[in-house]
């Protein structure tokens, strides 16, 4: 068992190795995955496994590989203010990372057949915004996630620009699937064996790419043992922000491009996170063949053209000196210069949604 990429040590070096090897192409992208840590979303005793380009499970719980994920969240094409649907959502990781793009007026819906997954979700997503900083770097588009089977949508349910089906779609149900999305909607999913981007360039008019050979956990059908009826799936109503939920956003819009004026001013890195080193060991190198765990058993990168014209190399960096291994601690300027403000404590408080950081 093996993955697309090297292991990393941590998180930002799992991210090093999946840009590195291609996987991850886009500034957007890469910042979502640097700013939720992997491991997060494991349980205690299995987060040595993080940092590994390999899927995991245990029992409902599942995560697909990180190259998977990057390879997803490239296709989406992601962009502030879009509505997204996550059709097996599980654990929230993706959703909390599409969340980050799509800003305080995006949708960001998730569809979870086990009730189990949906409590671990919101448990994951309640732990990173209460304790990350790097939330703060953002605004973000909080996931809503409901119990069901993603077959059984209502089907007077609103359409979305982007969705993504984490579990092996059949060909009976592509249709299904492209009525979900919007014109210009793009919609990413394991079909027939091929992750596979689907654009809807008109009412009945698409355009699709096959991006990755892969095996996926097909979909589960939906069962009507007990009442011989399906149980439909009502999504959650797209809710208008409150005039107070607004200014909270505005104002810490203001407070971030005033910290950035300042750190224009000092020549400093504002909101930046600080630098990162580089792993001791770069492999530049064309990667044909991905071996999963479990049910994602095996997948292979289909070739393009531009592929052929990249040339395999290995090199070599000197180890940093010990004392470049330690950088500062990350600084959340925007934390700080709200706790200075001269305002009451619950204003404060409120302002940065509660956290405990």
């Amino acid at each position: 068992m093996g993955g697309a990429v090297s292991a990393g040590e941590d998180n930002d070096e799992l991210i090093d190795n999946l840009k590195e090897a291609q996987y991850i192409r886009t500034e957007l992208v890469e910042q979502a995955f640097r700013a939720i840590d992997r491991a997060d979303y494991y349980l205690e005793e299995f987060k040595d496994n993080a940092y590994k380009d390999l899927a995991w499970k245990h029992g409902n719980i599942h995560l697909s590989a990180p190259c998977i994920y990057s390879e997803v969240m490239e296709a989406l094409d992601l962009q502030p203010g879009l509505s997204f649907l996550n059709l097996g959502s599980g654990t929230g990781y993706l959703s909390s990372m599409v969340g980050l793009i799509l800003g305080p007026f995006g949708v960001n819906h998730g569809v979870e057949l086990h009730s189990d997954v949906i409590e671990y979700a919101k448990q994951k997503l309640d732990f990173f915004i209460r304790t990350s900083d790097s939330f703060d770097r953002f605004e973000f588009c909080e996931p809503s996630f409901v119990t069901g089977n993603c077959l059984e949508i209502s089907p007077d349910c609103t359409q979305y620009d982007r969705v993504y089906c984490g579990a092996g779609v059949q060909k009976e149900h592509e249709d299904y699937m492209k009525n979900l999305l919007k014109v210009g909607g793009i919609l990413v999913m394991p079909l027939e064996e091929k992750l596979t981007k689907i654009t809807r360039t008109g009412p009945s008019a698409w355009e699709t790419k096959k991006i990755l050979a892969v095996s996926f956990a097909p979909l589960v059908q939906p069962s009507h043992a007990d009442s011989g009826k399906s149980r439909l799936v009502h999504l959650p109503p797209v809710a208008v922000r409150s005039l107070q939920d607004l200014a909270r956003i505005a104002i810490r819009g203001t407070i971030k491009k005033i910290i950035h004026q300042e750190a224009l001013s000092r020549s400093g890195p504002g909101l930046r996170s600080p630098p990162r080193f580089k792993r001791r060991r770069l492999r530049r190198r064309r990667l044909e063949t991905i071996v999963f765990l479990d049910k994602e058993v095996f997948a292979s990168r289909i070739s393009s053209p531009s592929d052929d014209n990249n040339n395999s190399e290995d090199t070599e960096e000197e180890d940093p000196k010990p004392s470049e291994l330690k950088p500062e601690p990350p600084v959340n300027f925007l934390r700080e210069k709200v706790l200075s403000l001269p305002l009451p404590d619950p204003l404060k408080y409120y302002l940065l949604y509660y956290r405990e950081k």
